[in-house]
Order: structure tokens, then sequence, then C-alpha cells
């Protein structure tokens, strides 16, 4: 019986967000903010803090520095229910962190982020047994070498490898094919197959490994693909207050339904609303609903 339903594998962050009536234009000002928080970040950080709400056993596997950032990310996951005996705390670093500037019009936000000095997760400060002690392994690519051993790990032991593609960085090709379920952001898509038709896109994708794409497309919903199957699902109209994290939430709502062998379509649907929800609050985790809470949003919509 496995430990846990997912492990992750990727990057942490502290996220400062601010809500500004427009997005200033690059000139000496100053601009009050109307609403301000900090709170936990990053991509598979997120997803994994998505699915222990949704009920899921997680646990997060990265590294930060052992400082206050560092500090607060792991309370945070912690407090979370995320499992973090395997998130390492180089002393002496600093933790990355995030500024968000968010317009209050639209919910569309500016992100300025930084690696900071903490560097990659050594492949020798990872565990085999514990990284597949899981059902799901979920990657962002954010640790590049240490991604790519997990994820053949992952496979060797049977587990399905989940890759959030949003940056590309070298050997991102490499990872792509050793994940069975790629979820790309709209702009990694085209930018990583070189084509702006995004059906071409997404069976240049599958053709590198991957049984199952997906292309995140914000307000117009998402795009997946697997075996003779294409579908397109509409997004949910909620009133949207900030769309930081809301595709780490739908990575990890997706993969809850992946869990529950839902049909593809359902997946889909349930990870659009919970995307949809979180937007409704300002930063990534604020507005991650429940299992309970997700299922009444279903039925209402």
């Amino acid at each position: 019986m496995k430990n846990f339903d997912v492990v992750g594998v990727g990057l942490a962050a502290i996220d400062f967000l601010g809500i500004v009536d427009e997005y200033p234009p690059p000139a000496d000002q100053k601009i009050c903010m109307s609403q301000f928080t900090r709170q936990g970040g990053g991509p598979v950080a997120t997803a994994l803090v998505t699915l222990s709400r949704l009920g899921a056993t997680t646990a997060f596997v990265g590294k930060v520095g052992n400082d206050e950032l560092g500090n607060l990310m792991r309370d945070q996951l912690e407090a979370e229910g995320v499992d973090i005996t395997h998130m390492v705390m180089e002393p002496g670093l600093s933790s990355p962190p995030a500024f968000i500037v968010v317009d209050q019009a639209t919910g569309r936000r500016t992100i300025f982020w930084s690696e900071s000095n903490v560097p990659p997760l050594h492949v020798s400060e990872i565990d085999q047994d514990f990284i597949t002690s899981a059902q799901v392994l979920h990657l962002d690519g954010l640790q590049m070498e240490a991604g790519l051993t997990a994820a053949r790990w992952a496979k060797e032991a049977g587990m399905t490898v989940v890759l959030d593609g949003d940056t590309i960085r070298p050997r991102m090709e490499d990872l792509v094919g050793g994940t069975n379920v790629l979820i790309a952001s709209q702009s990694f898509a085209t930018q990583f197959t070189g084509t702006g038709h995004l059906e071409a896109a997404v069976n240049k994708m599958r053709s590198l490994g991957p049984e199952l794409v997906g292309v995140t497309l914000g307000a117009d919903g998402c795009m997946l693909s697997r075996g003779s199957d294409l579908i397109r699902k509409p997004a949910y109209a909620v009133d949207v207050v900030d769309t930081t994290g809301a595709g780490d939430v739908f990575h990890g709502a997706f993969i809850y339904g992946f869990l529950q062998d839902w049909p593809l379509e359902k997946t889909a649907e349930f990870a659009n609303a919970a995307a949809a929800m979180k937007c409704r609050k300002l930063g990534g985790r604020a507005g991650i609903p429940t299992l309970d809470e997700t299922m009444t949003f279903l039925e209402q919509h």
C-alpha cells in the first residue's frame, strides 16, 4: 500500500501580493494597494495544497533556505497537511520570493520572482523509496535534474508522472518524454512546439511520449487530448479578484480527478471549477476550495 496519493518535486515560494486600481506605466510613482497579503506559492507546492484540501495525502520534496521565508513555507505546507519531512532547508541561503501586482479591473497579475541563491535539488538529496511511496509524482520542471531522476524512478515503479508545463528550461524535452500526463499553459504549448495552433501543439507534445496532454486556456477553460479523444471545456464564470495560482490549482484538482478514475470530461469540469473558485480571492491559496465546496459549486453551475 502506498504511503501517499501524490508526491511533488518542485518549487515552493512566498508570494507578496497587492491589488492596484490599474497597473502603472514605468515611471517614478507611488501606488496605494487596496489589498495586500503574503502567502505560500510555487507550482507544485500549491497543487499539493489543493490536493490536501480536496482530501488527498501529499508530500513535498524541494529546497529552500533556512530563513524566515523558508520557515514560513514549511509551516504553511505542514498546516495544510502536506508532508514536509523531505523538504531540504539549507542554512545561510535566501528562500525565493515573488512580488505580484494584481490589476483590480481584470484580476490579471504581473509576477516578479527570484530563485534567490538556493541551488536546485541535487539528485543525492532525493530518496528513491520516498519518491516511489505514492501513486502519482507531480513535477514542475523547476528542479530539472532531480525531476528527471524522480520521473525515471516513478516510471520504473509503475507510478503516473504528471508535469506542469509552464517554464521552458534546458532538457525540458527529456522531461516531457518521461511523463505520462502533461498539462501545459497556453504560452508554454506555443513556445515549446513552435506553433500557435493548439491542436497541432497538443499533437506535437503527445508525440514525445505523454499519453494525456492538456492545455490550460485561462478564461477560455482547457483542452485535453487522450487516445482518440479531444475535448474542450469552457471556464466557469466567477467574479475574478486574482488569477494567481489558478493553473496550479487546476493541476491539483485534475490529479484528484485522475486518482478517482473519473472520466476525462468530469475531471476537466472539476479542475475548471476549482481553478475558477480560487480566482475569487487574492493569492494562490486563499481561495482553494474543499471537495464539498467544489461539488456544491458544480451542482449550482
